[in-house]
């Protein structure tokens, strides 16, 4: 399965911050912000990754990611011209999907907890041609909505409701079959002269196609795109590291454990970082401790 990580816009609930960067490549914590998104796609089984950014920065994140070989992955990069929506994503990836499918990740959510594997294994696993992550939260109304009828079951999803008919909100990653391709050259901009990607889901729900992965209470989830997110997710990472006794969002962990690297690559990038705080940490893992 190919992996999506959409890291364009302008970040404009981030200003004035990101008049000169991208979100992205902001600090949440001890890393950078696309290292999340990455990590959760790694997580999922994603080893080729198309990386799309806005105009201007893609010698940046090249920088900072490179080609993926260093952890025995595939990542390439594309350009979102303008802030056109979400669901433009599978349109500037499709050369790169090739009619596979894929996972979608969002560049400023976050997700952790002892469950999240669990997740995403069912949603990579789910009968149907999509599958969506959602998650019970306060402020649901701030993300598409779940509606549900009275026997529980899925019947819509709904953009930033002003009244949200539930408390289950659409994370920030999304599975689909090649199909999604299809499905957004047929959309239409919304009143706010985007492509949504509820448009998406709604057509996959309509046809029956779509499955919804409730995270449970142990998975964490964080918007990473306000100046409070930031803050929040920041705190996050700093308490679940504490509490698991290792790093999480490391790259290389990931691909050591999924078998991308062995630990001799994992040295060699180790001390390409130097003495330095992540180096000595990748060290650790070298070590077995």
């Amino acid at each position: 399965m190919k992996g999506v990580i959409l890291a364009g816009g302008m970040g404009e609930r981030l200003f004035p911050i990101t008049r000169s960067a991208s979100k992205q490549l902001l600090p949440v914590y001890d890393k950078p912000m696309i290292f999340y998104p990455l990590c959760a796609l790694m997580r999922a089984g994603a080893r080729e990754v198309l990386v799309i950014v806005r105009p201007g920065e893609l010698e940046r994140f090249r920088t900072l990611l490179d080609d993926g070989s260093q952890w025995g992955m595939d990542i390439r990069y594309a350009t979102q011209d303008a802030a056109n929506g979400i669901a433009e994503a599978p349109l500037i990836a499709a050369p790169f999907l090739d009619d596979e499918p894929f996972v979608l990740a969002l560049g400023d959510n976050i997700f952790c907890g002892d469950g999240f594997d669990t997740s995403l294994a069912e949603a990579g696993d789910a009968p149907s041609k999509a599958a969506i992550l959602v998650k019970q939260v306060a402020d649901a109304g701030h993300y598409g909505v779940v509606e549900f009828d009275g026997k529980g079951r899925v019947v819509g999803i709904i953009e930033k409701p002003t009244s949200p008919p539930s408390d289950y909100a659409v994370t920030g990653m999304y599975f689909y079959d090649a199909s999604a391709v299809e499905i957004a050259r047929g959309l239409s901009p919304s009143g706010r002269g985007e492509l949504e990607i509820t448009d998406i889901n709604n057509a996959y729900l309509e046809a029956g196609d779509l499955s919804v992965v409730v995270l449970p209470d142990d998975v964490s989830w964080l918007d990473m795109g306000t100046p409070d997110g930031l803050l929040e997710a920041a705190q996050l990472v700093s308490a679940e590291q504490d509490r698991i006794g290792e790093r999480i969002g490391v790259p290389e962990h990931i691909a050591l454990r999924n078998g991308w690297i062995d630990e001799a690559q994992l040295e060699k990038v180790a001390a390409a970082y130097g003495d330095n705080d992540y180096g000595r940490y990748l060290q650790t893992l070298i070590q077995g401790q």
